[in-house]
């Protein structure tokens, strides 16, 4: 399996420096990064690391639920996955991930409410990000939309 690679330039110190986050195996993107601006409310148009997160947990569960689905003799017509990845204190200093919401909704043919609730989560549970981000809380609210 491939290697991706991202890149950090960063300038200055944390309180007053800034960065840019460029994705390099797919050259598709150079997004500013800054800690004020990760630590705010309203991004202004920045990106930070927890974003990146959800944008890597989504798609990833998205794939992984998308073949579960298949697996279990259903065919997904859309999934809408979203991950919410929050950023609070860490009791030990510093910051930490203190946990990420997933949510799924589902158009799936042939599989009932029940089938997709066990495919979203064994999907959660196999999901290679969902494995890497052992140690963080991360919750999942499924449902099958008709």
């Amino acid at each position: 399996m491939p290697t991706r690679t991202a890149r950090t330039a960063w300038n200055g110190d944390l309180q007053k420096g800034s960065g840019q986050v460029e994705l390099t195996s797919s050259g598709r993107g150079t997004f500013d990064v800054s800690f004020p601006k990760r630590a705010a409310d309203d991004a202004g148009g920045t990106t930070s690391p927890e974003e990146l997160i959800a944008a890597a947990h989504s798609s990833c569960y998205a794939m992984q639920l998308s073949a579960l689905i298949g697996e279990a003799g259903g065919t997904p017509q859309s999934l809408e996955v979203t991950a919410d990845v929050s950023l609070g204190p860490d009791p030990a200093g510093g910051f930490r991930l203190t946990g990420i919401a997933l949510k799924v909704r589902g158009e799936v043919e042939g599989l009932d409410a029940d089938g997709f609730t066990k495919a979203a989560q064994d999907a959660k549970a196999s999901c290679p990000v969902n494995k890497a981000l052992t140690g963080v809380e991360i919750t999942l609210d499924a449902a099958l939309e008709s």
